[in-house]
């Protein structure tokens, strides 16, 4: 079936999700001389925006709405970059040329050249009696987080449900903001898909000797139901299955969910793309038709690290991602093919606590860990067969720098070498002189 409709000639890129990876996208294309109308479509009732504030310096009132957006209208004008809100694309029809149309649930049609999805991901939602309450919440877009907000200030009591980043995140913005915050993680330790035991450890020692209340293995039965003046329909706890069949109830007005995301394949899905956790791209961010490019926290890619084995595939959330992976993008779409340039990094920032991580700790063998108790600087280095494939950095910036740049030449820091430097190991040794 043409996707053509009368009267709507297919014209230039039409990039479907205004996220980070949608934002660089656009720009990046101009950058390279891209002449052709770009479309860069929302469903969000929002110019686009940056999301990582959201559940730290923005929650706490630290920073105002307007610094989250990331471009002024102007911008947009000048690049002849036109921005669509409130669109929700349900199905896409399209042509052997790349060309096509996207329909909105609203019935509105958008004919495009080429067409990019940076559709990112949703939350992951929590199936437990009481989901539906009003007070529980999720914090993945502005309308989640003005949410949050509007309720912070009659809350006393906050439950946080998920011990990955963006619970730890909000946890400790809450509890800074003077909530009672309980931290509840299902699994053994925190951040379990992002870091390894060491790093666990250490957060969970940190953040507890900083007052904050983390149960790990813990249980959720069912979220409680206020018994009045609420007619029943706001969350007022948090029940836990206790040993023995005995039970807890948490008092909560608030209870945020993090327990991950689900990334976005519908659409990719509906056109006949291969989807694996992910919309499943080449290493130039080219679905598997040859002409739809997909970036950023939606797209399952190539492992762009160097060195990493064949065939070795990643689905990668981060902010970094979403600029390196759309700057891929813009060449594919310009006809040209680029590597990814850099190597993958990501940062979490928590109370007092900075971390950054630089490359993929995945499949590693080795570990050494560095750390400096008096100045709160802590580090693990991860090793595959001998060789440095990633690092934790927790306020320790100069070893965060000497790993990325270290991977990024191709360069090795032996284990041994830095078993060497002292015990501990001594973290005056900069790593950067250990490099090989």
């Amino acid at each position: 079936m043409a996707a053509d409709t009368p009267g709507q000639e297919p014209t230039g890129l039409l990039i479907i999700g205004a996220s980070q990876s949608g934002v660089q996208l656009a720009i990046s294309l101009r950058a390279l001389g891209f002449e052709e109308p770009i479309t860069l479509l929302g469903e969000e009732n929002h110019r686009p925006y940056q999301r990582p504030a959201l559940s730290k310096e923005w929650l706490q009132g630290e920073v105002g709405n307007e610094s989250l957006i990331f471009r002024s209208a102007e911008y947009w004008d000048e690049h002849n970059v036109t921005l669509v809100k409130d669109q929700r694309i349900v199905r896409v029809q399209k042509n052997a040329d790349g060309s096509g149309v996207a329909v909105a649930e609203s019935g509105a049609e958008f004919p495009f050249k080429r067409l990019a999805l940076t559709v990112g991901a949703r939350a992951r939602k929590i199936a437990v009696d009481g989901a539906d309450l009003t007070g529980v919440v999720y914090l993945r877009n502005a309308d989640d987080a003005l949410a949050l907000k509007a309720m912070v200030g009659d809350a006393t009591d906050v439950v946080v449900v998920g011990g990955g980043f963006i619970g730890l995140e909000a946890a400790s913005s809450l509890k800074k903001m003077g909530k009672n915050v309980v931290l509840l993680e299902h699994g053994p330790r925190l951040v379990g898909r992002a870091v390894g035991e060491e790093t666990a450890q250490f957060f969970l020692d940190a953040h507890r000797s900083r007052g904050l209340d983390i149960r790990l293995d813990a249980r959720i039965s069912r979220f409680v139901p206020g018994a009045t003046g609420d007619g029943g329909k706001a969350v007022a706890g948090v029940e836990l299955e206790g040993a023995g069949g005995a039970s807890e109830v948490i008092p909560a007005q608030i209870v945020l969910v993090g327990i991950g995301v689900i990334p976005n394949t519908e659409l990719a899905e509906q056109m006949g793309l291969a989807v694996d956790n992910g919309i499943v791209v080449d290493e130039h961010a080219l679905a598997s038709d040859g002409t739809t490019v997909a970036v950023g926290d939606c797209a399952n890619m190539p492992n762009p690290v160097p060195g990493s084995p064949a065939g070795e595939r990643i689905r990668l959330e981060s902010v970094n991602n979403a600029i390196e992976h759309a700057k891929v993008a813009a060449y594919s779409l310009m006809g040209r093919r680029e590597d990814y340039a850099g190597i993958p990094w990501f940062w979490s920032n928590q109370a007092d606590l900075k971390l950054q991580i630089a490359g993929l700790s995945m499949g590693y063998d080795q570990t050494v860990v560095r750390r400096d108790d008096e100045r709160g600087k802590f580090t693990v280095l991860y090793y595959r067969a001998g060789r440095i494939i990633a690092a934790d950095c927790v306020n320790a910036p100069l070893d965060f720098m000497a790993v990325k740049n270290a991977l990024a030449k191709g360069q090795n820091i032996p284990a041994d070498a830095v078993a060497a430097a002292g015990a501990a190991p001594d973290m005056s040794v900069q790593l950067k002189t250990l490099a090989a």
